[in-house]
């Protein structure tokens, strides 16, 4: 246990980097699990789940890339 314990630390005070597209894949997983928390609560019927957490999931990625999108647009005009 105290080398898991150590490692964690380690893991704190030196953390791994992680490259822009390395960023960019880490937001699926986030989404993923946010479309699957929500439409879990929200859908009435678990059979209705699958379908509705991966519209959701869908549209959180496309609105997020958008976003940036947007933002490095508006990044190049003000610069």
């Amino acid at each position: 246990m105290t080398e898991l314990a150590s490692l964690l630390a380690t893991l704190f005070i030196d953390p791994v980097q992680i490259s822009g597209g390395g960023r960019l894949l880490m937001l699926l997983p986030l989404a993923a699990s946010v479309g699957v928390v929500y439409k879990t609560i929200r859908c009435d019927r678990v059979r209705d789940i699958p379908l509705a957490s991966l519209v959701l999931w869908v549209t959180i990625v496309l609105g997020m890339l958008a976003v940036g999108v947007i933002l490095l647009i508006a990044y190049q005009i003000l610069r």
